[in-house]
């Protein structure tokens, strides 16, 4: 599976320069790749984020978390959530699953991964958690 160099160019602005929220990936089965299918600006939510996932589709997302710990320090973590819901086509859960490592390597500096079959197993709350 081939990674289109978008993805690893916006990811890079996600890291260094914080100019994105957060980025959806997804697999073009027809040319074996990895391109990206939307970006979000800094001002939206993750509730903007979640809304981009299709309910029914495989994706792979990286999302940048602010967050301010218990000792009032603003920290960020960046997430790489792998959204393979239960209602997907087996064939297309496959080949996310078995690209997922190697797509991974290419995006240098995700701090938290998270697999998420339904829309509760990546909600805030958990994000939060997995955070600190």
């Amino acid at each position: 599976m081939a990674v289109h160099d978008d993805c690893k160019l916006r990811f890079l602005e996600l890291k260094t320069k914080r100019t994105h929220r957060f980025i959806v990936f997804k697999i073009e089965e027809k040319q074996k790749q990895v391109v990206v299918e939307k970006v979000g600006d800094p001002t939206q939510s993750y509730e903007d984020f979640t809304a981009c996932l299709p309910e029914n589709e495989c994706r792979y997302a990286v999302y940048d978390f602010d967050f301010v710990t218990e000792e009032n320090c603003q920290k960020s973590r960046i997430f790489f959530i792998a959204w393979s819901p239960d209602i997907a086509r087996v064939r297309s859960k496959m080949i996310y699953a078995s690209s997922k490592e190697r797509f991974k390597r290419e995006l240098d500096g995700i701090q938290v991964e998270l697999q998420a079959t339904d829309p509760t197993e990546m909600g805030l709350d958990v994000i939060k958690s997995r955070a600190n």
